[in-house]
Formats: C-alpha cells, sequence, structure tokens
C-alpha cells in the first residue's frame, strides 16, 4: 500500500491488460488493497466463512477440498473481473484493487452449506437467514453496479457471488438439491 509504482504496475487496469498484454493483473489486483481498513474487511470476512467452506467441501472430497478450496478462491479472482473488463477494456482509467470478489465466491458458497444459517449485517442486532441475505446483497449488488457511482467494485462482489455458488454446484451438483431442501424445510413446506 506505500509502494505506488508496484501499486501502478499490479491494480487491475483493463486497458492495460487488453492493450499492453498485461495479463497477470487479472491476478494480481486482488493482491493488493485501497487502504488497511479494505484489507481488514476482506480478511475478516474470509476468516469468518472461509472454514465453514473448507470444512464443507472437505466433508463432501476429503483432503480434496483444500484443493477445491483454493480453486474456488483463485477462480474467483479472475472471473469476477472479467464483466468489468468488458465494460472498461478501451478506459485507460478504470482500475480496481482488492480480493473482494473471491471473499463473495467464500461468502455464497458458506451459503450453499448452511442457506438458513444466521448472518448478522452490523450494525443490526438480529441475524437473518443466509438465503435471504444473499438475495438481498445480489440485488444490492447489480443495482449499485449500474449507478457505478462510488469506487466499490460491485460488479465482481455479485460475478464473485455467482461463481460461489456455481463452482461449488458444479464439483457436487446435489447441493443445489440440498439448498432448496434446507429453504423448503425452513419456509415450512
Amino acid at each position: 500500500m506505500t509502494n505506488s509504482d508496484l501499486f501502478y504496475r499490479l491494480k487491475f487496469n483493463p486497458y492495460l491488460a487488453l492493450h499492453s498484454k498485461q495479463w497477470y493483473r487479472f491476478f494480481t489486483y486482488a493482491l493488493l488493497h485501497a487502504g488497511w481498513l479494505h484489507l481488514f474487511v476482506n480478511m475478516y470476512v474470509l476468516y469468518l466463512f472461509g472454514n465453514t467452506v473448507i470444512d464443507g467441501y472437505c466433508q463432501l472430497f476429503d483432503l480434496k477440498g483444500y484443493y477445491y478450496f483454493i480453486l474456488l478462491y483463485i477462480g474467483a479472482i479472475i472471473i469476477s473481473v472479467l464483466p468489468s473488463f468488458g465494460k472498461h477494456k478501451n478506459d485507460p482509467y478504470y482500475n480496481a484493487v482488492g480480493a473482494s470478489g473471491a471473499v463473495s465466491a467464500v461468502v455464497f458458497a458458506s451459503i450453499l452449506f448452511y442457506p438458513t444459517g444466521k448472518i448478522m449485517i452490523f450494525p443490526v442486532p438480529i441475524g437473518i437467514p443466509a438465503f435471504i441475505f444473499g438475495i438481498l446483497y445480489l440485488i444490492y449488488s447489480a443495482y449499485m453496479g449500474k449507478r457505478g457511482r462510488d469506487n466499490i467494485g460491485h460488479d465482481a462482489h455479485f460475478w464473485g457471488a455467482v461463481f460461489g455458488v456455481l463452482f461449488t454446484i458444479a464439483i457436487k451438483p446435489r447441493m443445489a438439491l440440498y439448498f432448496i431442501e434446507e429453504i423448503r424445510m425452513f419456509i415450512g413446506g
């Protein structure tokens, strides 16, 4: 965060990735953060939800679960910025940093494992079911991504979340049925 030259060379800039063939930026941007708070929030959320996903993957795949977790995280780093690349590939001023897309993938993979678990949103002292949080989060991210008036990568959050769900279902298709059954039982049907 203190080396501005290195920060410039590693951040996600779709224009430079395309026109200067700096494809490494599809990965290196996730190693950078806009400040200590940005880094702390991403790592804290990863800490809160990461063990749930690792445990879930290991229950399904034994030690291969760790491998799948790494694939989830790295895959989300790349996939979550593809829509931003498409939108901004000819904009030399668009930049992005942070691992939020990958962290969103982890959060949403955990929602598949525990759809009715409670997620608390600061400062509201009441937890809401994870699947409801997920729906609200996707709506919010899609809306804010279209507005595009702040410095937050809402598109990366949205597509990282989608990737987390799709990746988990792709490696274990019965997770989709489990998710639906858990919600059905929660609703009482």
